[in-house]
């Protein structure tokens, strides 16, 4: 069974090596690769011929990865310099994507700002940085996903956002975790269930981030299951858990658990097919 998990359950700095190798141990086939996904660093070439060793090593494959929105470098930013050096960052990561195998670059944005003219200057810099890479991801064969934040106002940000693009360009990640905190999510993903080609899967109560595994809290597991098994999707379960609040300190038992899970959900997609 295809099962996937985040590389940055513990940590999303230094080298991923022995995150991957436990994954691997654990009966893991895919990766969500995650490390470095809130930095502007930029992956160079020595390092994706390491990471791409390492997959083979290890029989571990690529199925997508979190690009970085920027912390200087940000894609979207009314300051063009610092637009167009997001814009850089975010062409490093499906660079790097479509070298390890992968086919689609997840992707954070904003939520549109209220006021008329903040939004007017935030929806020209989404556009032409969406615009801009355009070709590269095109040329790359890799999809750009914008991933749901956690209120309804991300989320109706997004409604305005995915019918301007084709699918075949950008798509929908859906994070279990954020739509549950927004109380609403598992309604916007029946509406756009065609353009989901990520997801992102945790738990949590309600009220906080928490990346806990799954069915574990308040996340309706069944629903989401039978969303998945109509929509667009049609890769493996895809965990993006943390073991910081998980109950487990021991990062094998944290792995094992988590692929059990995993398989449960699996299965529970395949029944409502």
């Amino acid at each position: 069974m295809d099962l996937s998990i985040t590389t940055d359950y513990a940590t999303g700095l230094g080298s991923p090596e022995p995150y991957l190798r436990r994954i691997a141990e654990a009966g893991f086939t895919h990766l969500h690769w995650c490390h470095q996904w809130n930095t502007d660093f930029l992956y160079g070439k020595p390092e994706i011929d390491q990471i791409a060793r390492w997959l083979e090593e290890y029989g571990l494959r690529l199925l997508d990865l979190h690009g970085s929105a920027g912390v200087e470098k940000k894609w979207i930013s009314a300051t063009e310099y610092v637009r167009l050096a997001g814009v850089e960052l975010v062409a490093n990561r499906l660079e790097m994507t479509a070298r390890l195998g992968g086919r689609v670059v997840i992707m954070h944005i904003p939520t549109a700002p209220a006021d008329a003219d903040l939004a007017e200057e935030y929806w020209s810099a989404l556009h032409r940085s969406l615009d801009a890479l355009a070709p590269a991801a095109r040329a790359a064969g890799v999809r750009i996903a914008i991933e749901n934040g956690g209120t309804e106002e991300h989320l109706q940000t997004l409604s305005q956002l995915l019918p301007e693009y084709d699918a075949g360009y950008l798509g929908l990640c859906y994070d279990a975790g954020h739509g549950n905190l927004s109380g609403v999510g598992l309604d916007y993903l029946e509406r756009f269930k065609d353009r989901l080609i990520s997801v992102h899967l945790h738990d949590n109560d309600g009220q906080s981030d928490q990346h806990r595994p799954m069915f574990t809290a308040t996340v309706d597991w069944p629903r989401l299951a039978g969303i998945m098994a109509t929509s667009g999707y049609t890769g493996p379960v895809s965990q993006e858990l943390s073991i910081r609040l998980s109950g487990f300190t021991d990062e094998d038992a944290f792995l094992a658990q988590a692929l059990r899970d995993g398989e449960r959900l699996t299965e529970m997609i395949a029944a409502q097919r």
